[in-house]
Parts: C-alpha cells; sequence; structure tokens
C-alpha cells in the first residue's frame, strides 16, 4: 500500500499556470483506462488536460508544442520510457515540470527519475486528493515524492565515502548559502527566503546558484534533497 509522500518545495519557480487560470496538464500513459481516469480526476481537481501520448517519443514531440504546466509520465511505455522522455524534455525544456507516475514502487526507479530531472515521484494507488495536491505542489515550485520510497533511497545509498564528500561539500557552503538551502527544504520560495532573510530577490537568486554549483547537483530539487539525505550529520543554520 502507498505510503505518505514527502513534499519538498525547493524549484526556482516564482509561477502561476501560464494562462493565469488552470493548471494545463499532459498526460503521458499508454494504457487508456488510466488516461480516461486521470482526465476525471484532473477535471474535478479544476486543471485542464491539454494534451496525451502513448509512447515516450510522441510525449517528447507534443510537450515542445504544448508547453504545458505539469506533465504526468508514466514509465513503461513503447519506443521510449518514461524516465529516457523525462530526460529529453529537461534538457530541451529546463523549465518543465515533470511528475513521474507507476505502478512500480522502485528505489531504482526513484532515483533514475531524480536523476532524469523530475520533480515527483508518485505511485497509482495514491488518494485521488494527494494526486491533486501533488500536482498543484509541484506546478507552484515544489516536489513531492513518495516518502517512504524517499526514505529508503537514502537510506540505499548512503555510504561512508559518499557521506563524507557530501558532508564536505555541505560543511563549504558559506553561512548565507547554509540559511538558504535550509529554508529551501522548509518549502520557501525566492521570494519568502529573501522576506525571511531580510535579503533581496536577486540576491537570493544568486545564492541559489552558487548552492547548486557547490553541491555538484543539477537543480534546487537535488540541492534540497541532498540537505534532506545528510541532515543527520550536518546541522544547516536557519
Amino acid at each position: 500500500m502507498p505510503k505518505a509522500a514527502a513534499t519538498l518545495r525547493p524549484i526556482d519557480k516564482e509561477a502561476v499556470p501560464a494562462d493565469g487560470g488552470k493548471i494545463r496538464v499532459f498526460i503521458a500513459d499508454d494504457h487508456p483506462l488510466v488516461h480516461d481516469g486521470l482526465r476525471v480526476l484532473l477535471d474535478a481537481g479544476g486543471m485542464t488536460v491539454v494534451g496525451d501520448a502513448s509512447t515516450g517519443v510522441e510525449a517528447v514531440e507534443r510537450v515542445r508544442s504544448l508547453n504545458p504546466d505539469v506533465i504526468l509520465m508514466d514509465i513503461r511505455m513503447p519506443d521510449m520510457d518514461g524516465l529516457a522522455a523525462t530526460q529529453a524534455i529537461k534538457q530541451e525544456l529546463p523549465d518543465a515540470s515533470v511528475v513521474i507516475i507507476t505502478s512500480y514502487e522502485s528505489k531504482d526507479y526513484l532515483r533514475r527519475a531524480i536523476e532524469a530531472g523530475a520533480s515527483g515521484y508518485l505511485l497509482k494507488g495514491m488518494p485521488p486528493g494527494a494526486i491533486v495536491n501533488a500536482i498543484k505542489a509541484v506546478c507552484f515550485g515544489g516536489s513531492f515524492i513518495d516518502g517512504r520510497l524517499l526514505a529508503d533511497l537514502m537510506l540505499d545509498i548512503r555510504s561512508p565515502d559518499s557521506r563524507c564528500r557530501a558532508e564536505d561539500e555541505l560543511e563549504a557552503l558559506t553561512p548565507r548559502e547554509q540559511q538558504v538551502l535550509g529554508l529551501l527544504v522548509q518549502g520557501l520560495t525566492n521570494k519568502e527566503i529573501a522576506r525571511e532573510l531580510n535579503y533581496s530577490p536577486g540576491t537570493v537568486k544568486n545564492t541559489v546558484h552558487q548552492i547548486i554549483s557547490k553541491l555538484h547537483v543539477s537543480d534546487r530539487t537535488q540541492a534540497a534533497i541532498r540537505a534532506v539525505k545528510e541532515g543527520q550529520g550536518h546541522s544547516l543554520t536557519v
């Protein structure tokens, strides 16, 4: 049975839906029943399905032209799997928000999804309300990941050598960078961090870029996950 999800909100997106109204969602899944069920769910949740695809290749092509707010991506699909499609979309559209939605409760898939740039990892058996809330969280700058899978993944990859390297990287952050990273993990946006620390939004944005560079990660989501993973061994200043 799917467990509670961990909500992280570290993506640099001070955004609202592109049309200022309903969240525009794209569905990539090769099962018609899943398509239909998600359409009903999203419509009831006040969202709009702007397109769909049944293969990974088709998903990449259609997302390029439709530019949806959130992409729901299955893993097992013909031609190109959802993880490869996610990576292709993120390479072409770095600000795209992709949420993996799958039946596979797999640490390996979760790790690969994060590496590909996904902002969320949901199980299809989750309550409908949790799926809707996850899409909203991702659309407004968050990440939403199945909590038990995330915890298992963190335990699985915390080898002594990797832990030491990661702790060294966190310790190399300046006090300001540690403050900002700590607030990212708590779910604050750049504007909220600026207000909290009495910095300008530009200063916060530059600091976030410095954190990403120093931690050798690709985006704010992975920076926050790194901080969560090492949280027991390293104290972030807030």
